[in-house]
C-alpha cells in the first residue's frame, strides 16, 4: 500500500446520486476529524458544485478521473488508502479499478450487485489480492450487507449457545452446533435509483448469457460447495415463533444476496478445513447451511402478484431490446432517486431463522435474528453501511474515540449539514496508531476479494450499530433475547 497516500479515502463517482450522499455522510461523521477524504469524478465543476452544495469547508481533495481512461485510475488509486466506488454498472466500468487496487495493494468497498463480475474478479483477481494484501469487498450496500449479518450474526448466536452448553458438558465443547436451514425476509420501504436501473439493463443486454448462466448456477462465487438450494418460488412463508408467520414474494436481488452468503459460508468452510483452531471452528456455518431469503408483503395475493410482475417484466427485458431501450430511456436517468424526504421515511426489517443441522446429532436449536434500519434502505442506509465499511479498514469504531454518546442519529444525521457535527474537538489530522487488520477477521489479514462478513465482521456490526441507524439483535427461540 502507498506508505504517503494523499488521502485516506477516496470516493470515485462522488457526483453521481449514491455519491452524493455518501460525501455527505462521511463529511458529516463523528470521525471525520481522523481521515483524510478525496472526490473523484469526470467533471471537476461538478464537484466544485458539489463542496458547495453540501457546503463543505473541510480541507477535500477534488479529483478529475474518468473510470473509462486505466492510465487515469492507475493515478488516483494510488495516492488513497481504501477506495469506495459507486461508479456502475460495474460489468462496465469497475474492472480497472479493481486491477489498479490490488496491484497497488489498495482496499476497495463497491455497492454492486451483479454477480456475474464479482465471479469474473474472484476467477482473475482474488489470488493476486492474496499476494498484495488488497481486500477488495464488492456489494457492500443493501446489496448485501443485511442478508450477509443475518446469517453471520444467527452462526454466532448458535455457537454461543453451544459454547454454554459445554459448560455442563465439556464434551461438547469439540463439537459446536452448525447451522442447517437459513431464511431472512426482509420487509423494505425504499425507492430506486435511475444508476440500479441502468445495473440491471446492462447485465440483461450485455453479459454474454455463457456467463449469466454460470454465475446462477449455486455457489458460483464460493470455494465450497453446499446443499442444492430451494428453487425461486412464488410465495415464500416463513414461520416464526411465537409470532405471525411471514409471508412474501421473490426478492428481486436474491440470487445476488443468496450467492454472496454462499461465498461468506464457502471461505469459512474452507478456512475451517485448513485452520483447526476452535475459533475458525465457531467461525464456519458447516456443511449443511443452506440459505435463503425473500420479500415480505402483506398477503399472498400480492405477493404472489408481485412476484408474477417481476418475472414477467425480467424475461421481457431479456429478450426484447425495444423494451430495455425504452426502460433505459425512461426508467435509468443518471443522477436520479428518491427525494429526502422519502429517503427519511424509508425502512428496513429483517428477521432470519436459521435452525441447527440434524448432523448435529442433538435436539435442533432455532436462532432469530432481528435487523432493523431506519431510512430508505437502496440508498440512505446504503450509504452508511459503505461508509462504514471502508472506516473498518482505517479506523476503530466512534466508541474507541468518543464518547458513547456521540452517533450519527443524534449528532451528525446523514440529511443534516456537516458543520452540524460536534466532533470539531477532534484534532484534524490526528492519526492514532491503529492496526485495523488487528481487530478484523483472519481472512481479511490474507487480503482477496471478501465478502462484508468475511472481511469486516463484528467490527462493522459494531460500527452500524453506533450509528444509530441500526438495531440488531440475535437470540435462541425459547430463550430471553439479547434486544429485540
Amino acid at each position: 500500500m502507498t506508505p504517503n497516500p494523499s488521502s485516506d479515502i477516496l470516493v470515485l463517482g462522488a457526483t453521481g446520486f449514491t455519491g452524493r450522499l455518501i460525501t455527505r455522510y462521511l463529511t458529516a461523521h463523528p470521525q471525520h476529524g481522523q481521515f483524510t477524504l478525496a472526490l473523484g469524478a469526470r467533471s471537476n465543476s461538478k464537484l466544485q458544485q458539489l463542496v458547495k452544495e453540501l457546503g463543505i469547508t473541510d480541507n477535500v481533495r477534488l479529483v478529475e478521473v474518468d473510470v473509462t481512461q486505466p492510465a487515469q485510475v492507475e493515478e488516483v488509486v494510488k495516492t488513497t488508502r481504501v477506495v469506495i466506488n459507486t461508479v456502475g454498472p460495474y460489468w462496465t466500468w469497475g474492472t480497472p479499478v479493481v486491477e489498479a487496487c490490488i496491484r497497488h495493494g489498495i482496499h476497495y468497498v463497491d455497492l454492486t450487485g451483479e454477480t456475474v463480475w464479482i465471479r469474473e474478479l474472484i476467477l482473475k483477481y482474488d489470488y493476486y489480492a492474496t499476494k498484495t494484501g488488497s481486500i477488495i469487498v464488492p456489494s457492500c450496500g443493501m446489496d448485501s450487507i443485511p442478508s450477509d449479518i443475518s446469517a453471520f450474526l444467527s452462526n454466532k448466536t448458535l455457537k454461543a449457545h453451544s459454547e454454554n452448553l459445554a459448560l455442563t458438558n465439556p464434551a461438547l465443547k469439540s463439537q459446536p452446533l452448525l447451522a442447517g436451514t437459513s431464511t431472512t425476509g426482509h420487509k423494505y420501504k425504499g425507492g430506486i435509483s435511475g444508476g440500479t436501473m441502468s445495473t440491471i439493463l446492462v447485465v440483461l443486454g450485455k453479459v454474454p448469457r455463457d456467463k449469466l448462466k454460470d454465475a446462477m448456477r449455486p455457489y458460483s462465487t464460493s470455494p465450497a460447495i453446499g446443499p442444492t438450494p430451494a428453487q425461486p418460488k412464488f410465495l415464500y412463508k416463513l414461520p416464526i415463533p411465537d409470532a405471525k408467520t411471514l409471508i412474501g414474494g421473490y426478492f428481486i436481488m436474491q440470487s445476488t444476496n443468496r450467492a454472496l452468503v454462499q461465498r461468506t459460508y464457502g471461505l469459512l468452510e474452507v478456512q475451517a478445513q485448513t485452520d483447526k483452531s476452535h475459533r475458525a471452528q465457531l467461525e464456519r456455518y458447516g456443511p449443511q447451511f443452506n440459505y435463503d431469503e425473500f420479500m415480505v408483503m402483506p398477503s399472498a395475493p400480492i405477493a404472489i402478484g408481485i412476484t408474477a410482475a417481476i418475472f414477467i417484466g425480467t424475461v421481457m427485458l431479456a429478450l426484447i431490446k425495444p423494451i430495455r431501450i425504452l426502460a433505459q430511456n425512461i426508467l435509468a436517468k443518471s443522477g436520479s432517486g428518491p427525494s429526502d424526504e422519502e429517503m427519511k421515511h424509508g425502512s428496513l426489517l429483517s428477521t432470519n431463522i436459521t435452525t441447527s443441522s440434524s448432523a448435529n446429532g442433538a435436539n435442533q436449536v432455532q436462532v432469530k435474528t432481528v435487523i432493523k434500519g431506519k431510512g430508505d434502505p437502496g440508498y440512505l442506509l446504503t450509504a452508511v453501511m459503505i461508509s462504514e465499511s471502508a472506516l473498518c479498514l482505517i479506523l476503530p469504531p466512534v466508541s474507541s474515540t468518543t464518547s458513547p454518546s456521540s452517533n450519527l442519529a443524534t449528532s451528525s444525521p446523514l440529511l443534516a449539514s456537516p458543520s452540524s457535527n460536534p466532533s470539531s474537538s477532534l484534532s484534524r489530522h490526528a492519526k492514532p496508531t491503529y492496526d485495523p487488520l488487528s481487530v478484523l477477521p483472519a481472512l481479511a489479514r490474507q487480503g482477496g476479494v471478501l465478502t462484508p462478513m468475511t472481511a469486516f465482521g463484528d467490527v462493522l456490526v459494531k460500527r452500524l450499530e453506533e450509528t444509530g441507524r441500526f438495531e440488531f439483535g440475535s437470540w435462541v427461540v425459547g430463550q430471553e433475547r439479547k434486544s429485540e
